[in-house]
């Protein structure tokens, strides 16, 4: 069914410690699980409110998705809110929401269920019982118990028809802004449905809140495997792992032929499902030639984060008979670690030779492969 849509995200974040609505959150903005939800079920117009000034960090949250606008915010909830109200195009009688920025996991199902109560009421809301015991109290003491009974925790996104909601601002008295929008509606004589909200709709308030968030985030645990080999050919040195070793021989390639980090890059895509080094890197482009192979794994990790993933451990194994590798070894895993941004025991370099059977063992290449785990957000 049409409707519009309001995200409220014009707030400083006091209690949080900062701006709730830019904080990542399983990799993403808080603001864009709000805006995905939003739009993915069909929000004809979505408006989000920001304080002065917050417009590019918006443009930058919410990069990629269309459907939506922002409108500056106000001094209060109150004022953000009804900026968002004037600036919808959406007809009177339109179905609007009227979501929080700080509240991320809004599913469709919520969604369907405040819209569906719009048809017999002119507000609705979602809310959870309250399942523990309430009591009163002062200066760290106890006072009276609080009957729970007809008590409601409030959640959003609170629903409305337009026009309805426009009126009820309106004739709001001039005195301390409501703490919600159906709080409105109900002053000025409006009937609020209340349908059934959801436990995981929480509210981002405190910092210990976002740890709480991350750990109800389902993600998908991968693998990948890569493998690569390059020739030997005059030089000094060589490149493997990040690291330049002296040598009586280099790895001939396009790029610097750092086998290490080419099959470790491998790896990282392989897990993701997004091809391989020479998709990203096509030896036949002149620009990567002689390039760092740091570049390419950097890279491979930029791809991983921007779809909400992270990295979790590599395992990277040279195959050759010179050089040794040994002596390098911990150097290579600092310098894995540090590209990475993972802990050092979360970073595995080993050598084997291959008993000088085949071409590593009669010298003529060296070889690699690499496993990488990673965590990608989602079912």
């Amino acid at each position: 069914m049409s409707f519009s849509a309001i995200i409220v995200a014009a707030g400083t974040g006091s209690r949080a410690g900062e701006a709730k609505q830019w904080r990542k959150l399983g990799g993403r903005p808080v603001l864009r699980w709000s805006a995905e939800a939003l739009l993915a079920a069909g929000a004809s117009e979505l408006a989000v409110v920001v304080a002065p000034g917050a417009e590019a960090l918006a443009g930058e949250a919410l990069a990629g998705l269309e459907g939506w606008f922002t409108v500056e915010g106000g001094d209060t909830r109150a004022a953000s809110v009804q900026a968002g109200l004037g600036a919808l195009a959406a007809g009177a009688d339109a179905r609007v929401l009227i979501h929080d920025a700080a509240r991320p996991f809004l599913d469709a199902a919520t969604i369907h269920r405040v819209l569906r109560s719009l048809d017999d009421h002119e507000a609705a809301l979602p809310v959870l019982p309250v399942a523990d015991s309430l009591r009163r109290g002062a200066d760290g003491i106890m006072g009276a118990s609080v009957d729970r009974a007809d008590l409601w925790r409030a959640q959003t996104p609170q629903g409305f028809r337009l026009d309805a909601i426009r009126r009820a601002y309106a004739a709001w008295p001039d005195r301390s802004p409501p703490t919600d929008d159906v709080e409105v509606v109900r002053a000025a004589g409006g009937v609020v449905a209340m349908v059934a909200g959801d436990a995981r709709l929480m509210k981002l308030t405190y910092p210990e809140d976002f740890a709480m968030a991350e750990a109800l985030i389902p993600r998908q645990t991968r693998v990948g495997q890569g493998f690569d080999a390059h020739r030997w050919g005059p030089g000094t040195s060589v490149w493997l792992c990040g690291v330049e070793i002296p040598h009586d021989q280099t790895l001939i390639g396009h790029s610097d032929a750092d086998a290490g980090l080419h099959a470790l890059t491998d790896a990282i895509l392989g897990a993701m499902g997004d091809g391989d080094i020479g998709d990203h890197f096509p030896p036949t482009d002149p620009q990567w030639k002689g390039a760092a192979s740091d570049r390419f794994l950097i890279h491979a990790v930029e791809r991983l984060t921007a779809r909400g993933g992270r990295l979790v451990n590599v395992d990277v194994t040279l195959i050759c008979e010179r050089p040794k590798v040994k002596p390098h070894r911990q150097a290579m895993r600092e310098r894995l670690a540090d590209l990475l941004s993972l802990p050092l025991d979360a970073v595995s370099v080993k050598a084997t030779t291959t008993e000088a059977m085949g071409f590593t063992g009669r010298g003529e290449g060296l070889a690699a492969q690499a496993i990488a785990t990673i965590e990608l957000t989602g079912s």
